[in-house]
């Protein structure tokens, strides 16, 4: 079982399920060359795949090309199945930031072939997250900046603002075909800017404000 911490307090939550959102801002969606979706795309990385601050990201010998994903994270506090748009905000616990870690070259091959990203995305330590910011401390979760650097440089710097497919739709939406349990951590996309990491770069993904990870890259 992996467990994330809640900021500020001694609690922590066991994760369940991890939903992950695919081209959820256009301009990733264009430098990914893909078109945006009519409906949220989903995949899954099994809970084994997070890691927190400081753990290290091992870099998987069945792969030659490893990318960095910077995205806000949704903790759902509360279970439930077809919850309305407008009631969505009831059901979240908290907001983190995360790594979707990816195997480009395996998604990509997997892409060609119309087969599953499951490999390419579920890999160990593909998810790191980091401390969960309960909601009550933030406004707006469409009003943050998140940011990934790599050996200090920026790489990504985005608006949650740009979310083609808002949270509480999401929210409704994935809860539309499964049952969204407390624990279970939502992966709302990344902006623009993805690119290659190696072994012994540092990683780093930050909730400007609020909370940030680093990781190191080693290879398997």
């Amino acid at each position: 079982m992996r467990k994330i911490k809640i900021s500020e307090s001694t609690e922590e939550i066991v994760v369940g399920n991890i939903f992950c959102i695919g081209r959820n801002y256009a301009e990733h969606a264009k430098e990914m060359q893909s078109d945006v979706p009519v409906n949220p795309m989903i995949f899954l990385k099994p809970s084994s795949s997070i890691i927190s601050d400081g753990d290290k990201i091992i870099f998987p010998k069945i792969s030659k090309l490893l990318h960095h994903e910077v995205e806000l994270v949704v903790a759902i506090g509360k279970t439930a199945k077809h919850i309305p748009a407008n009631q969505a905000k009831n059901h979240i616990l908290g907001y983190a930031v995360g790594l979707d870690m990816t195997l480009r070259d395996l998604q990509n091959e997997a892409k060609k072939q119309g087969a599953p990203w499951t490999v390419a995305k579920g890999f160990t330590t593909s998810a790191p997250v980091s401390e969960i910011i309960l909601a009550e401390k933030i406004k707006n979760p469409h009003d943050l900046t998140i940011t990934c650097k790599v050996n200090g440089v920026i790489r990504q710097n985005g608006s949650t603002s740009e979310m083609i497919f808002k949270i509480d739709k999401l929210i409704e939406y994935i809860s539309s075909i499964f049952t969204l349990e407390a624990g279970d951590l939502i992966f709302t996309g990344t902006p623009a800017g993805v690119g290659e990491v190696k072994p012994g770069d540092i990683v780093e993904a930050e909730l400007i404000g609020y909370t940030k990870i680093s990781h190191p890259v080693i290879a398997a």
